[in-house]
């Protein structure tokens, strides 16, 4: 097993007044050759929106995008016909697949958006586009490992279009979890969002990202009452 803690402190950062991002891997104005991605996972940022802020109407082909609002709400619309609201507790996917366009903005003028967005490499380019969102209300039971997004889908579980799979987990302190991957050869990506976790030899706490790969599970112990984000992909 490898495994590899990448602080919050280190991350890349961007601030436009509008948009406070920090970036787990190069983006935008930031690079750093060896955050380029991990496995498929291209992206995740980790976003602060004003309120009245957000992206116009802007392009993206081949990829699998995955947004995670932790609080606040986000307006989305695209070229497919789309018009939603997503709120903490919802999860958004586009597959941009051949191409499309959309826009997001922070729906209220107000109060603050934190959201989390994923970008996954597809596993086939060239796709028709595809738009989901589903609401965890009553299916987030404490302490629980709850998988939320998968190739196959399911009963409100996003299918993607890769072999990848996203759970989250809302637990206690002192509680400790295994997590055994989907697929052989998969890696794992640990974001831990809130409070801290322990995995082997090293503690992850609050926005740091732990990546294993070369292991078939984890095992891990919340040190507090904490958030976690486990992403699954493969390396290639």
């Amino acid at each position: 097993m490898k495994i590899n803690i990448h602080k919050a402190n280190r991350r890349g950062t961007a601030d436009y007044q509008w948009l406070k991002a920090n970036y787990s891997f190069s983006f935008a104005n930031y690079f750093d050759p060896l955050r380029e991605r991990f496995g498929v996972l291209r992206v995740l940022n980790d976003d602060t929106i004003e309120g009245g802020g957000g992206f116009g109407m802007h392009p993206h082909n081949n990829m699998e995008i995955v947004t995670i609002p932790l609080s606040g709400s986000l307006e989305h619309r695209d070229s497919m016909g789309h018009t939603s609201v997503i709120t903490a507790g919802e999860i958004q996917y586009m597959s941009a697949g051949s191409g499309v366009m959309h826009s997001e903005y922070n729906a209220s003028d107000t109060v603050q958006l934190n959201l989390l967005q994923i970008w996954i490499f597809p596993k086939v380019r060239n796709t028709a586009p595809a738009y989901n969102q589903i609401s965890l209300a009553g299916k987030q039971a404490e302490n629980t490992i709850l998988t939320v997004v998968s190739p196959d889908g399911g009963d409100n579980i996003i299918a993607i279009r890769q072999d990848a799979w996203f759970s989250l987990l809302k637990s206690e302190a002192g509680k400790s979890y295994q997590y055994e991957v989907n697929k052989a050869g998969n890696l794992i990506f640990v974001f831990v969002i809130e409070g801290s976790v322990s995995l082997g030899d090293v503690t992850g706490e609050r926005r740091d990202s732990i990546e294993v790969s070369d292991a078939g599970g984890i095992t891990f112990s919340t040190l507090e009452k904490s958030e976690i984000l486990i992403i699954e992909v493969p390396e290639d």
